[in-house]
């Protein structure tokens, strides 16, 4: 264990971090707390910095980082200063807190802990309930106009739940962390309707019969109008390179319809472009100069302008290597379906989960025509590859179980020819590892 002596760089920081603090990628649920106490304890410890700048809150199963990182992008186009706090983070912790793309300094993150180091010690926070305070010091600090706010797990009791944001959106709602969040789309929606906020308006990115009696109660107790971004918006694809997706987009209101091109290559940006718009024309009404007609360039470079990674992203193209972070039922029958048109001699996929995933509702969506290379993330939380091995097999997916994620990629690069395609996907941690390689 660290000291309470001053920790003297950003490795021994992250390591005090990681290690003294629950983390919920190291031991799942057991780092959670049913409340938000601990968040608001460190917010009043920094003098509230949540109330000090503008934002967008963000909630939903899937689509969260691709549609936070997509408005971030509009909004520096634009001329504003923008925070965007994400999470996890793939390689580097401060993948987690950005201002116009840019990481946050690592001198920064190790002077922060430094200096409340004992009252972290006294509230005993979560990993992610400090990562969460850290951010807002920091946007405060550096007065960024607009902050883009992404949930953790939920929206209710997440700890970024203290902040009263100028909009709220949820992505969409299907399956995942059953055991935190409900066993139906109902419960689930109704853990992620805890973002709206009173008067504040919410955009809902996807429509589904189960869960719009939710949302809709919500906003009516809490008086805030809602925007479905499908009966606003509508996409259709007209073609895809190994860069760029290109999309007529048509707003139902006027008729107008708009040419798109985005490097967020993934089949399943498709919705999200909808919300993306949707957001984008209701800040154009809150006097943001971002209207629909200046924003559409900055789609084509969400990627190098904040550094999103891991959503159906080409690492290499002779032999063809693509990641994704897709981890529930939902987000990989996206991936599988757009995994089905790539063309390749031999198909191999590495693949890997945690413990508290649907694994065999999930590993059933995968195709049986390929070479299979199961594995584990270097976290306690990471389903053994022997088990995920074994549940494939019961689906009819077979494969070799590898100890680590490098060991899986490298076993997968010696079988193949610069022919063959290469799928990376199950966990935003077996994607950060290979990334790392």
């Amino acid at each position: 264990m660290i000291s309470m002596s001053q920790i003297d760089d950003y490795n021994n920081t992250l390591d005090y971090l990681n290690n003294k603090l629950p983390i919920f990628s190291r031991i799942g649920k057991a780092a959670l707390k049913n409340d938000l106490s601990n968040t608001l304890k460190l917010c009043e410890l920094l003098d509230n910095p949540q109330n000090k700048f503008k934002s967008v809150h963000i909630a939903g199963t899937n689509g969260k980082g691709s549609f936070s990182h997509a408005l971030a992008s509009i909004l520096q186009d634009a001329g504003y200063k923008t925070g965007l706090y994400t999470s996890p983070h793939l390689v580097d912790f401060r993948e987690r807190i950005k201002i116009n793309g840019e990481l946050v300094a690592k001198e920064w993150v190790v002077g922060f802990v430094n200096k409340y180091k004992s009252q972290i010690e006294q509230i005993q926070p979560s990993f992610f309930e400090i990562t969460v305070a850290m951010a807002f010091e920091k946007f405060a600090e550096e007065k960024v106009d607009i902050a883009i706010i992404e949930t953790g797990l939920g929206g209710r009791l997440d700890s970024t739940n203290v902040i009263t944001p100028i909009l709220s959106v949820i992505t969409n709602i299907s399956y995942d962390h059953k055991d935190l969040l409900g066993n139906t789309l109902a419960e689930i929606a109704t853990e992620k309707a805890g973002i709206i906020k009173q008067g504040i308006p919410t955009v809902i990115g996807e429509q589904n019969d189960e869960t719009e009696r939710v949302f809709f109660e919500h906003s009516v107790q809490k008086q805030s109008p809602l925007y479905y971004a499908q009966s606003i918006w509508d996409t259709v694809k007209v073609s895809q390179d190994n860069k760029y997706q290109y999309f007529k987009v048509v707003n139902k209101t006027n008729r107008e319809i708009f040419d798109i091109k985005t490097d967020m290559l993934g089949y399943y940006q498709r919705h999200n472009l909808k919300t993306i718009l949707t957001a984008t024309e209701l800040l154009s009404y809150m006097d943001f100069n971002v209207s629909i007609e200046k924003s559409l360039a900055s789609l084509a470079s969400v990627k190098p302008n904040t550094g999103l990674h891991g959503r159906w992203e080409y690492i290499c193209e002779a032999p063809i290597v693509i990641c994704d972070v897709a981890h529930n039922p939902a987000g990989l029958k996206e991936v599988m379906q757009q995994w089905e048109q790539v063309k390749a001699e031999t198909k191999h996929i590495v693949t890997g989960f945690v413990k508290d995933k649907d694994v065999a509702e999930a590993i059933a969506l995968f195709p049986k025509d390929a070479f299979y290379y199961f594995c584990n993330a270097k976290i306690p939380r990471a389903l053994p590859a022997e088990e995920l091995q074994c549940i494939a097999s019961n689906s009819g997916i077979i494969g070799a179980a590898y100890p680590s994620v490098s060991d899986a990629i490298n076993a997968a690069k010696s079988n193949m020819n610069t022919g063959d395609a290469l799928l990376i996907t199950g966990s935003f941690f077996i994607v950060g590892e290979a990334l790392e390689m």
